[in-house]
């Protein structure tokens, strides 16, 4: 018998070390323990971070996908589509139905089929809404009805940030998940600003035009097929390297039937709604403002200004992770609503009413402002999550025994399916905002959000900030 063939004998009592090759990419991982911090030194974080770095673009580009209809829809009456104002501002919301519909099942589907392949599967379907909507907007008799489904499947580039989320984060220790998810989260959330900075630029390039232009009423020609078809490639390309780079964790690989847990602990349902709050506005808002600047202040550029709030809000999203880690999540949570409440508050006060034709600059800075809140709470209650459920599971276990082991694994399932589903749910202000913005005045609506904030706050305090909260964190 070889002496290889000895070392791994029961005898011996040692266990058989882990195949070297199983971390390299494309492979499926069958043995991971980034809490064992010669692992993580050794191997674990080159692993991570060569698949974090992998899912940053491919989510950047599915937001992309699911936000194009937010400046697409700016530009169809323009075109000689018939749309009213109302149908449009619909337009923008529907992809929030989709995509917050689709999270909830990409959020338990995602740890089932593995980062890997579904990060590369749920990349190359968003090909199909781009290329019908890049037909569709060349022809102004295009239907509404075609319109909107369209922007329906567009959408489902929104359900891919609950599956990249719950699935990158069993890929990091306790201490690195609050910055982990805050940059897959928040690069990914730049998506939002890129398709409202690049828009304006590729629908007035002639050289990249698939098909013809269409005439404006002041004579210029644009290329509304641009905005859908210069994604195509991409996606394309992200999926290739996503397939032959990334890996599928086993230990992340679990069945429905130990997921759906979640929908009984109440924690779920309390984060759902403060995550509600923090990403439901920063998405809502990313899709509403440029049709919200265009018929409240028309004298102002849309391209030059839309995509700055969901750009801030992206970045706010990583330092709010990295914060919340130093400082706590619930403490930081709590400040992004005062925040975003005092800066609704602001956008209130500078909005047009009666004779009075309001202050874009000081609407916009106050926008700012919300984004900027919105993204650090969007950070910490991602941060929140995990260390609630750890808290949860392994009150009063001994580390090192089989329960406390058997416990932190549940924990670590749980956090990744309550951070999918809490992403679900908070899509759907996609379709809310737009929605309320098309059918109450908006000084109504920004009121509603208001009280909505307020709301948030007391829970967060009442739940994991206040003295003996019963999960601190």
């Amino acid at each position: 018998m070889s002496s290889a063939t000895q070392d791994v004998r029961p005898a011996t009592g040692r266990a058989q070390a882990p195949d070297p090759a199983q971390y390299r990419p494309g492979r499926t991982i069958t043995e991971w323990t980034p809490e064992d911090p010669s692992f993580w030194r050794s191997t674990g974080k080159k692993v991570a971070t060569r698949n974090l770095w992998i899912a940053v673009p491919a989510l950047l580009v599915a937001f992309v996908v699911w936000q194009v209809w937010s400046i697409t829809a700016t530009n169809l009456k323009d075109v000689g589509f018939g749309f009213s104002q109302s149908q449009l501002f619909w337009l923008t919301a529907v992809p929030g139905i989709t995509g917050g519909t689709a999270r909830v099942f990409y959020t338990f589907l995602g740890p089932m089929i593995g980062q890997r392949r579904f990060t590369a599967l749920s990349t190359v379907v968003l090909i199909v809404p781009l290329l019908w909507l890049g037909f569709a907007v060349q022809d102004p008799q295009t239907s509404y009805t075609t319109m909107v489904a369209i922007a329906a499947l567009c959408g489902i580039g929104g359900a891919n940030f609950s599956s990249s989320l719950a699935n990158i984060g069993f890929f990091y220790p306790k201490q690195e998940k609050g910055n982990a998810t805050g940059i897959n989260g928040g690069l990914g959330n730049l998506g939002v600003s890129v398709v409202q900075l690049l828009t304006p630029i590729l629908i007035t390039s002639s050289v990249l035009a698939i098909g013809a232009g269409q005439k404006k009423a002041n004579g210029s020609e644009i290329y509304l097929q641009n905005a859908a078809f210069v994604w195509v490639p991409v996606l394309v390309v992200l999926a290739v390297v996503a397939w032959f780079g990334q890996n599928d964790l086993k230990v992340a690989a679990t069945p429905f039937g130990q997921q759906k847990v979640i929908f009984k602990r109440k924690h779920n349902w309390v984060m759902t709604w403060l995550y509600v709050g923090t990403f439901g506005s920063f998405i809502g808002f990313a899709a509403a403002l440029p049709l919200l600047i265009k018929t409240t202040f028309p004298a102002y550029s849309v391209a030059t200004y839309a995509w700055m709030g969901p750009a801030l809000g992206a970045l706010a999203r990583w330092a709010g992770g990295w914060i919340a880690d130093k400082l706590g999540g619930a403490r930081v949570t709590i400040l992004s609503f005062v925040g975003m409440a005092a800066s609704i508050i602001g956008v209130i006060t500078f909005l047009p009413a009666g004779s009075d034709p309001g202050s874009f600059h000081g609407f916009f800075l106050c926008f700012l402002s919300a984004f900027f809140f919105s993204g650090i709470g969007n950070g910490s209650t991602f941060r929140q999550i995990p260390v609630i459920f750890r808290g949860q599971h392994l009150k009063g276990l001994a580390e090192g025994t089989p329960r406390y082991a058997a416990a932190l694994k549940q924990a670590e399932i749980e956090s990744g399916a309550v951070t999918g589903f809490t992403a679900a749910i908070a899509a759907y202000g996609f379709f809310f905002i737009p929605a309320m913005f098309a059918n109450f005045a908006v000084t109504s609506a920004m009121w509603g959000f208001v009280a909505f904030y307020a709301s948030c706050v007391v829970v967060a305090w009442y739940f994991y900030a206040r003295k003996g909260a019963e999960a601190p964190s």
